[in-house]
């Protein structure tokens, strides 16, 4: 997403430069709305992203909750991030079973371009997110995180809060600003079950082969599907370590180019028996549309001013002591300035409000981080290009009944990352397809004041993906397919297994533009097809025979055309239609939305319960 003002042409590298003739082949693009023509109403928009929501607002009253901050954010550019104070509620201390963050903005009837924020306590990341582009009547939109994952930190006192916005400057043409909210919500004791509050329609359902006792078990640990380490968390972890920035200009590490690594130095205590790391990612300037992006031979041969290079394949990768312990494929999240800013108002893109984070579960390498000294963690990614901010969060479990955990790295096997790459083209019209594929196994056993259990992790990654370039370069076709299968199983010190779980994503992603000149000067019409969608399932059993599982499907469909000047469209017009599917222990949600031209035309929810007594 773009830090800057296309019709200024004032950029900055440091953060979503993109600066790319409008005619080029290296596609998909950033554009800018025109908020020149007069609203269709007074009121103000709420832009929405359609996900399994947390509790909507107030369906049980919290035990307490508190504004954390209230900021005004313009002119901030290149400002350090906002920062305030957080204590836990005096009136209501933990242990709460649930937190949800609130972040809500809004801002007036000024223009202003989508921009990337994060949300820190104490140098730990609990939100990732970006603001929607304006409307002429303003708009306002609101983001509900459950953070119970990092309920060891929300005890703590006087911890700094940190929000980062870089706002544009505030000129003729950037005339908004942002109103930001930051509270959080404590609950205790209450059942904040989907299927039991939300004010949708109910249906009763078959029970779904599930056991009471072990569904209430993964309930409590299950915090939502895109992160996949919460899965396997039955508790919420003791310490969080932030592996991130010092925070002088956000906490993020900012990536620019495939050498560039990022490391923090730690020392986890000695006692520990569980870790794992949580990633945050998101891509911009060069690489924000990474799975686009063609070989550098293409834009050589084509004598192209292009930095959107390198191929279309992208990986973080994650380090300890200079050796890779664990790699994430980021989902493509599409910001809302992005491909056609039309199909994202008033429903955003998958993730756009609550990127995704990912888990690396690193409790098989405690054996040589538990020795009490320094380990550097480090992050980089892989083939990339300028700028991606990264950084990440260790989560660390601690044995409360002794002062010395013992451990050792049993094995770790990966394959090299088979990348498979075929490349052809003439002039500007070409097709480029990568094929990659790894397997990893690693393992290692934790004797703690529990028991010595060992932690074997499999994991299968497949990537294709294929750009087709035609019609002199102004046809492009994008097909992309990530697989990923991860299965962990837990064995006691007689090797017999006593749970395995099961987590397998797929991130389909197609995109189809074709661009004409328009009828007047310097002008172009684009057209533009997106289709994209997350499919996740999470599988559990016990050696009791007792299982759960978890499917979740989120699908969106965009289509339209615009006109375009110096990057600034005229008229033009999208529609977006979304299919969220969500089945767990409880029952089935589902969430349908389609909307066109800047209104909602459809947005209906159902619940299918399973029967307490039968389930």
């Amino acid at each position: 997403m773009s830090s800057s003002s296309p019709i200024l042409l004032i950029l900055f590298i440091s953060t979503f430069m993109i600066n790319i003739s409008s005619s080029s082949p290296n596609f998909p693009d950033r554009y800018l709305k025109s908020l020149t023509n007069p609203p269709s109403s007074s009121t103000p928009t709420e832009s929405i992203e359609v996900t399994k929501p947390p509790p909507p607002s107030n369906p049980i009253n919290p035990n307490c909750s508190i504004l954390v901050l209230q900021n005004y954010f313009n002119n901030t550019p290149t400002s350090p991030p906002f920062t305030t104070l957080y204590s836990p509620p005096a009136n209501c201390t933990g242990p709460w079973n649930k937190i949800f963050l609130e972040y809500s903005v809004s801002s007036d009837d000024g223009e202003q371009d989508d921009r990337i924020s994060g949300v820190w306590l104490n140098g730990v990341e609990i939100l990732r997110t970006s603001t929607p582009q304006g409307n002429p009547s303003g708009i306002f939109w609101k983001v509900r995180k459950d953070v119970s994952r990092y309920s060891s930190l929300f005890t703590q006192s006087n911890l700094t809060l940190s929000v980062m916005l870089e706002s544009e400057s505030i000129d003729d043409w950037f005339t908004g600003f942002y109103q930001v909210n930051v509270s959080l919500f404590y609950y205790q004791d209450q059942d904040l079950n989907l299927t039991r509050i939300s004010p949708v329609e109910f249906i009763e359902v078959e029970p779904l082969k599930l056991n009471r006792k072990f569904g209430e078990l993964s309930e409590a640990s299950v915090k939502g599907m895109y992160n996949a380490g919460a899965f396997t968390n039955e508790t919420s972890p003791d310490l969080i370590i932030p592996v991130s920035d010092n925070g002088d200009d956000g906490c993020w590490f900012r990536i620019k180019n495939e050498s560039d690594i990022h490391s923090k130095t730690i020392q986890i205590p000695q006692n520990t028996k569980k870790a794992v790391l949580e990633i945050y990612v998101s891509a911009h300037g060069n690489d924000e549309f990474w799975y686009s992006n063609v070989p550098n031979a293409y834009i050589e041969s084509n004598h192209l001013s292009s930095q959107r290079g390198n191929g279309a394949f992208r990986q973080v990768i994650a380090t300890v002591d200079g050796v890779t312990v664990g790699s994430v494929t980021p989902i493509p999240v599409i910001f809302s300035g992005g491909i056609n800013p039309l199909f994202w108002d008033p429903v955003v893109a998958i993730g756009a409000f609550n990127l995704p984070t990912y888990d690396i579960d690193l409790t098989p390498f405690l054996g040589f981080l538990l020795d009490g000294k320094n380990h550097s963690f480090g992050l980089g990614v892989a083939y990339s290009k300028s700028v991606w901010l990264v950084n990440a969060n260790l989560h660390i479990w601690l044995d409360h009944g002794s002062d010395i955990v013992t451990a050792q790295s049993s094995s770790y096997r990966a394959e090299p990352m088979q990348l498979q790459n075929q490349t052809q083209f003439q002039t500007l019209d070409g097709q480029f397809k990568i094929e990659g594929q790894r397997k990893t196994e690693y393992s290692g056993w934790v004797n703690s004041s529990a028991g010595n259990f060992t932690t074997r992790i499999y994991e299968e990654f497949k990537f294709q993906n294929e750009i087709k370039l035609s019609n002199n370069g102004q046809d492009k076709e994008v097909e992309q397919k990530i697989k990923v299968k991860t299965e962990i199983r837990i064995e006691n010190d007689i090797g017999h297994e006593i749970s395995k779980s099961i987590i397998s994503r797929k991130y389909p992603l197609m995109i189809k533009i074709s661009t004409l000149p328009g009828a007047e000067a310097d002008t172009f019409v684009s057209t533009a097809d997106v289709s994209h969608s997350t499919k996740e399932k999470y599988t559990r059993a016990l050696s009791s025979n007792e299982q759960i599982q978890i499917e979740s499907e989120n699908s969106q469909e965009s289509s339209g055309w615009m006109l375009v000047k110096d990057r600034l469209i005229l008229s033009g017009s999208g529609s977006t239609s979304q299919t969220l599917t969500y089945k767990d222990l409880n029952g089935f949600y589902s969430r349908v939305v389609s909307a066109a031209n800047g209104k909602i035309l459809q947005d209906n929810s159902t619940v299918a319960s399973v029967s307490p007594l039968s389930a």
